[in-house]
C-alpha cells in the first residue's frame, strides 16, 4: 500500500519520541501489505482495529496508548492519515469527519 502523509507521523513521533518505533512498524506492516478490502486489514491487525464509516480505519498503536486514524482507498491501494494522536487527544476527535 502506499502511504500518504509520513511526515504528520515523524511530526508526531518527534513530539512524543516513545511513539517511533511502534509508528515505524506500522508503517512498515502497512507499506508492505495489498489490501483489498477490510477483511485484509483485520487478517493484519486483529482486534486492534476498528472500522468507521467513509473507508477508515482507526488503529491501536503502542498498546493503546496512540490512536492513528487514515482513510484507505482499496481500489488504488493508497493509504491517507487522517490523525495521529495519543489516547487523550483522540478522545476529542470525530475519527469520521477528522
Amino acid at each position: 500500500m502506499q502511504i500518504i502523509a509520513k511526515r504528520t507521523l515523524r511530526q508526531f513521533w518527534e513530539r512524543h519520541p516513545p511513539a517511533e518505533t511502534p509508528l515505524r512498524a506500522w508503517y512498515a506492516l502497512v507499506g508492505a501489505a495489498d489490501w483489498s478490502g477490510p477483511a485484509d486489514v483485520k487478517t493484519g491487525f486483529g482486534g486492534a482495529v476498528d472500522f468507521v464509516a467513509g473507508n477508515r480505519i482507526i488503529f491501536d498503536i503502542s498498546g493503546n496508548k496512540y490512536r492513528l486514524v487514515v482513510h484507505v482507498a482499496y481500489r488504488y491501494r493508497r493509504v491517507l492519515v487522517k490523525f495521529v494522536g495519543t489516547h487523550g487527544e483522540y478522545d476529542k476527535i470525530n475519527a469520521e469527519t477528522v
